[in-house]
């Protein structure tokens, strides 16, 4: 299981490299934290009205694990030249393994996974997966198995 930002920010930093990224079972990547602190927090990003006029509906912020994973690289990307959007464009996102990827080899990175269960100081880490996340947002409509 890989923790959610360090992976995002390795992929960013290969992206801008040039390197093509798949990313493969992204429903299994987690965010550290208290279950209720993870939806609330992520709950009230999705109910943000706009900031013009509260008329104009909230604010867009992706619910799937796919697009939630795809949101948090480009919020890695420098976004004030050209550089963004064909970084972005290297960038493939998958739930699950497809067909035409199960034979390739897979690569880990080894500073985003969780090793250990415990912390440093021996308390328990708490933990939400983006498949659990999307369920929670989308109110029970994704199942990921």
């Amino acid at each position: 299981m890989h923790k959610l930002g360090r992976a995002a920010s390795r992929i960013a930093k290969m992206l801008l490299e040039g390197k093509n990224v798949t990313v493969v079972n992204v429903e299994k990547a987690i965010i550290t934290g208290k279950k209720h602190a993870i939806l609330e927090r992520y709950k009230f990003l999705i109910s943000r009205r706009a900031f013009i006029s509260p008329k104009r509906g909230a604010v867009w912020y992706p619910r799937r694990p796919e697009n939630l994973f795809r949101y948090t690289v480009y919020r890695m990307l420098p976004r004030h030249n050209k550089r963004w959007k064909e970084a972005l464009k290297r960038l493939k996102v998958y739930v699950g393994v497809p067909r035409d990827l199960e034979a390739v080899e897979k690569a880990v990175i080894e500073d985003a996974v969780l090793k250990e269960p415990l912390s440093r100081s021996g308390k328990i880490i708490r933990y939400m997966t983006l498949g659990e996340l999307g369920e929670e947002l989308t109110g029970g409509r994704l199942k990921y198995g």
